[in-house]
Formats: structure tokens, sequence, C-alpha cells
């Protein structure tokens, strides 16, 4: 059996936090963690249900827990926009924002309501968009950013020559370019954060490998059946070996977005064989995600194709 792993969190109270993908998986763990130390949480989710079901089990762990539920598609720049815009007129200034949110791997290319490949909005430039419009809110709270990365940012590169891969769709690089785009940009939100006096701190978390909804059946994404992986992972899972459990693989998330020692610009994950699971720990920065001419490009970039101006 997995053995069990925890962190100290410290008090929460009088703290909003946002965390995207937290309807299931990691990101209903995350925001549970967050939720038992005390914090607000803000759940926005695609599926408002399945949104709920979250927050109930969520209360069952909390039963005093401070909840919201509000609809946003990361896929969709306009809904992250009007979700956005219900916390700006809220004007409750958000302390930690954990950008966790994703897809992997659809069999085949998909595009979002925007007409981006479906893994680059969803992953990389939704949550682009959402932390430039919450940006007046985390600066008035001196927040946290930590973007979830994934193992698959240490492997393969940015798809600069197609970056919506009309091209000879590869389902595998294509996730791992916008994990890889996503990282970078954490790394330039620090920098610049730094540079004009933001107050803001941004660092990355990855999860390992756990079993999650990211490779198992998904239907309208093209995928009938739970992948030969996810079948794997699940049993690995079951009988602690290697790589975590959803509740484990939440922890470097949680790690560093309220531990005062987690610095900006780092990176954070399980301490296990190749990181695959294990207690939460500080990690080196992945290789493909030094370079700060990529961090500025894909900065540049990103700001262009979302129209979101993150340097007010």
């Amino acid at each position: 059996m997995p053995r069990t792993i925890d962190i100290d969190v410290p008090d929460l109270t009088g703290q909003r936090a946002v965390v995207t993908g937290g309807s299931d998986g990691v990101g209903l763990h995350i925001a549970a963690r967050l939720a038992r130390a005390g914090a607000e949480v803000v759940l926005p989710v695609r599926n408002e249900t399945k949104g709920q079901a979250a927050a109930a089990r969520i209360r069952d762990d909390v039963p005093h827990a401070a909840l919201h539920v509000r609809q946003m598609d990361l896929a969709s720049l306009a809904s992250v926009a009007a979700f956005a815009d219900t916390l700006l007129e809220d004007g409750v200034p958000v302390g930690i924002l954990v950008n966790n949110a994703g897809v992997m791997t659809p069999p085949t290319r998909q595009v979002s309501a925007d007409g981006f490949e479906l893994q680059l909005a969803t992953n990389h430039l939704g949550h682009v968009a959402l932390t430039g419009r919450l940006l007046p809110l985390l600066r008035a709270a001196r927040g946290t950013v930590t973007s979830q990365v994934s193992v698959a940012a240490d492997q393969n590169a940015v798809h600069w020559d197609d970056l919506q891969w009309e091209r000879d769709y590869h389902p595998m690089r294509a996730y791992s370019s916008s994990k890889i785009a996503f990282g970078l940009f954490a790394v330039e939100l620090q920098r610049r954060s730094t540079a004009h006096g933001w107050g803001v701190r941004s660092n990355l978390s990855h999860p390992g490998v756990t079993p999650t909804n990211l490779l198992s059946a998904q239907p309208g994404m093209g995928r009938p059946r739970d992948t030969t992986a996810v079948r794997l992972i699940r049993t690995m899972s079951r009988l602690g070996v290697l790589v975590g459990t959803p509740q484990t693989a939440a922890l470097p998330a949680v790690l560093a977005v309220t531990n005062p020692d987690a610095d900006g610009g780092r990176l954070y994950g399980p301490n296990g064989f190749r990181h695959l699971g294990g207690a939460p720990a500080e990690q080196p920065l992945y290789s493909r995600l030094r370079s700060a001419e990529d961090a500025r490009r894909i900065w540049a970039l990103s700001e262009e194709l979302v129209g979101v101006s993150l340097n007010a």
C-alpha cells in the first residue's frame, strides 16, 4: 500500500485562493488542502455539476470550508475573461493562484473555441490570460502564482515553427510543447515581477506521475477507452510502486504556493525515483525552462495570442 505523505501548511485564514482544475484529480486535492488550512477557495470549473460535487467532497473533510464554484472554460478566452471579471468585481485580493488544469494527448488534433490547438489553449494560453487578468488582485495581495508543469516539460521542445501543430500533429510532443511554453511563462513572470516591483512570486510545480483523468477514457476528446498507460499507473499507485497517488501528487503545488521558503522561479516536485512519486521537494529547473531568450519570446507571443497585456 502507498505510504501516507503530508506537509505542514501555514494558516491561510483570510487568503483567497484560486485553483484551476479543482473538480477532480490532483486539483481537487490541492483545493482541499488549501481549504483545510483556512483559505477561501474559488474553483473555476468547466463542468459546474462536477465542480459542485468536488466542493461537497471537500466539505465532507472540511465541514466549514469556504468554497465558491464558478464557471470557466480555459479553452475559451471569452470564458476566462468573464470569470476574471467576476473576481475583479468582487475586489478581493488573490493571495494564491494555482494554475493546475490541463488536457493531455488527444489522439487527433483538436482546436479550442478560439481556434488554437487544444493542449496549447488549455495548458498554456488560458492560464496566461487568467494570470494576466488577475494580476491587479495578485499584486494587491503580494500573492503567489504556482504553475503546474509536467515531467513532459523535460522532454522534446517548444514547437516554434508550428506552435498550433497544423502540420504533422503528434499528441505527446504537442503536450510537451504546451508545458514547456507554460513553464517558460512562469519563469518570465517571476523575472518581470522582480524587475518591476510587482510583489508577485511565481514558481513551478509538477505532480510526478499519478492516476488521474488525463489519460483516462474521454470520448469527447477522441479517446473511447482508458489508455494502457493509465491502467498501469493505477495499478502501480495502488501498490505504492514508483508513482504517487492524487493526494501525494498535489503536495508539490501546495508546498510551492504556501511555503514562504519556496522561492520564485524554482521548481518543486516529488523527490522519489526519477521524480515519479514521493514527498515534495525543490528540484533543478528543467533545462528547457532555463533560456531567458525563450522565456521572453513565449511571453510576447502569448500576450499577442490571448490579447491581454501583462505589463501593467
